[in-house]
């Protein structure tokens, strides 16, 4: 009989489960986003304890795993001072002429639609070490974005 045709089991049809995937780059965090993590790895722990099945103990496992691997690797960055665009900074811009805030913090910390975006974005890199008043390369274009102010 073909090998094609020869059925061992359900196990080894089924989707394989991978971990969850680590952003690449250092782990930087700000104080809230280094809280943050500690409050997910006391989550994910409840949850392995509170998990009804086998499957559900693995899926909190594996987001665990992922979690304290996270709180392992956290480099608390210091405040900024304000002078210039940097981690943590609070930045209000104007581009293709709307005024905007946006907050720069860590990888598990970023939410875009909160005004929060990770470090490694592609607009937070622009400004970055930019003063208030200063206008910045963006996207091709020059001079595309006007730093208003910097806050912490």
């Amino acid at each position: 009989m073909s090998v094609a045709f020869r059925r061992d089991g359900d196990e080894e049809h089924l989707e394989p489960k991978f971990e969850l995937p680590i952003p690449p780059g250092p782990n930087l965090v700000t104080a809230r986003g280094k809280a943050g993590i500690e409050e997910k790895c006391a989550q994910w722990e409840a949850a392995v304890a509170a998990a009804p099945d086998e499957e559900a103990v693995k899926s909190a496992r594996r987001h665990l795993r992922y979690w304290r691997n996270r709180a392992a690797t956290a480099q608390e960055m210091p405040a900024p001072d304000g002078s210039c665009v940097a981690f943590g900074a609070t930045v209000q811009f104007r581009l293709n002429g709307q005024t905007r805030s946006i907050t720069i913090v860590g990888h598990d910390e970023a939410d875009p639609t909160s005004g929060l975006l990770a470090f490694s974005a592609p607009l937070p890199r622009a400004m970055m070490e930019a003063e208030a008043g200063e206008l910045v390369d963006f996207s091709g274009r020059a001079e595309a974005i006007e730093i208003i102010s910097i806050t912490v």
